[in-house]
């Protein structure tokens, strides 16, 4: 089974190169944001936690995404492996994601890093919420501290990983062919 991690800071091209590595590897994507707004939607008990929690402006609690990531998981058979995106965002999740994992007798094959500077991040996403309509996407101050938050809370999962020889930083500046066959070469060494 093949379980990655696809990580890096706000505009890296996290999704847009999910959806390659989806299509060539048939993995699972595992969108946390996803994953709650279908729990929420479907009346789950986690999505009706889930949605209390966000009503009060509150974020979700590490045990509610965790569980929704376990019940996947574990009744997923047919899956080929996992590409989790927005998660794990901490260590402590990150424990929490390889001791899920570690029940069914897998773990992470890889986190791959979509290095990318800070000037082209914040270039990518003003331009990005031109089109998307996103406050967060179109002011450079609030970009400016999502891509602060990343290095100074996400960073240490990669670090996390690192110790295990399951970190990999891609250089994410380039076409989107470059930047996916750099990506391939990780994923095909394993």
């Amino acid at each position: 089974m093949l379980n990655l991690i696809l990580f890096g800071p706000p505009g890296a091209g996290k999704g847009t190169q999910a959806q390659h590595i989806i299509e060539k590897y048939g993995l699972v994507q595992l969108s946390t944001g996803d994953m709650l707004r279908s729990q929420i939607a479907a009346k789950t008990e986690l999505g009706l936690k889930a949605q209390q929690i966000m009503a009060n402006g509150d974020l979700v609690s590490d045990e509610i995404v965790v569980g929704m990531i376990k019940s996947i998981v574990h009744n997923d058979k047919q899956a080929k492996g996992y590409i989790f995106d927005g998660f794990p965002r901490t260590v402590k999740q990150a424990q929490a994601l390889d001791s899920l994992l570690a029940e069914i007798g897998e773990g992470i094959s890889q986190l791959i890093l979509l290095d990318v500077n800070d000037d082209e991040l914040k270039a990518r996403l003003l331009n990005r919420g031109k089109d998307s309509g996103r406050a967060d996407d179109q002011d450079v101050s609030i970009i400016e501290n999502r891509i602060k938050v990343f290095k100074d809370q996400t960073i240490p999962v990669m670090e996390h990983y690192a110790k295990f020889n399951k970190s990999a930083k891609i250089e994410g500046v380039g076409s989107l062919d470059e930047i996916f066959e750099r990506i391939i070469s990780v994923i095909d060494k394993l």
